[in-house]
């Protein structure tokens, strides 16, 4: 058998003349179903993400032919704008108690290649994203802060959503707060909990200039930055949490679903 496996180099030749070449550019984009996972309404959460094979180039795809769910409305709150690389559960669809057998599909063409992915209620698909069941951790908790206090919580993929308006050429503060349930656990380990933020554009027409993508977080949660519109229209920013069980290429590399959480800002730019 041994000898027959060094007879054949040219199988693993074959293999690595056919594995992908990293591209900065020109690249196309697939949708992902990572999974669902029920909520305390009866309806269903189905997770979405996307793989950019660009290194570097980001992608704008409206909503339409080439970015678009079937059946029913093809937009369900999907990205238009594209990061580079693998990116994981970045938006969830309701789906209702009802839901049972049936698909909602999510298609994205670019670069000339259509790729579609149906997410569905399969059991062997269930997740656990709202708890992490080895450990017992949960995603951090999202709030954005108005001037009559802080309202609207959100922890998971689903997230938690706010609505502003801005003026183009004009810097407009975010500001967010980031809770976790295991800043008391470390506090008792005698070292501070670990957590991170990054904000990115999710839609708009124009160019969005984030002064700091990546902003501390404090103790006490309380983080801030300022964006910048290049041109009026309609625009939806993300920001992205996790705790201190690591951003999601770490927690991914595992197979895991749990712990980050989303938060959306829809803004009207004049």
């Amino acid at each position: 058998m041994l000898a027959a496996l060094l007879a054949m180099p040219f199988v693993a030749g074959a293999q690595s003349r056919d594995a992908p070449i990293p591209h900065d550019v020109g690249q196309s984009a697939s949708p992902s179903f990572e999974g669902w996972y029920p909520n305390d309404d009866g309806t269903f959460s189905l997770s979405y993400g996307y793989f950019n094979r660009n290194y570097e180039q980001t992608l704008d795809i409206p909503i339409g032919p080439d970015n678009h769910f079937a059946p029913g409305r093809e937009d369900r709150g999907q990205p238009t704008h594209l990061l580079p690389r693998r990116q994981t559960g970045v938006f969830t669809v309701v789906v209702p108690a009802d839901f049972g057998d049936r698909t909602l599909t999510w298609s994205l063409t670019t670069a000339g290649e259509t790729f579609a992915v149906p997410g569905h209620l399969r059991p062997e698909w269930r997740i656990d994203a709202l708890e992490e069941v080895t450990s017992g951790n949960r995603p951090p908790e999202l709030s954005f802060n108005v001037e009559e206090g802080e309202t609207r919580i959100g922890q998971g993929p689903g997230g938690v959503r706010q609505s502003l308006t801005a003026a183009a050429g004009v810097p407009l503060t975010l500001a967010i707060r980031v809770r976790d349930d295991r800043v008391q656990k470390q506090s008792l380990r005698g070292r501070p909990s670990r957590m991170g933020l990054v904000w990115s554009k999710y839609r708009g027409p124009g160019s969005v200039e984030i002064a700091d993508s990546t902003p501390a977080v404090p103790e006490h949660g309380l983080t801030a930055t300022r964006v910048t519109f290049g041109e009026p229209g309609d625009y939806v920013l993300r920001a992205l949490a996790w705790d201190d069980s690591g951003g999601q290429g770490a927690i991914m590399a595992g197979g895991f679903q749990c712990c980050w959480t989303n938060a959306y800002v829809d803004v009207r730019v004049e």
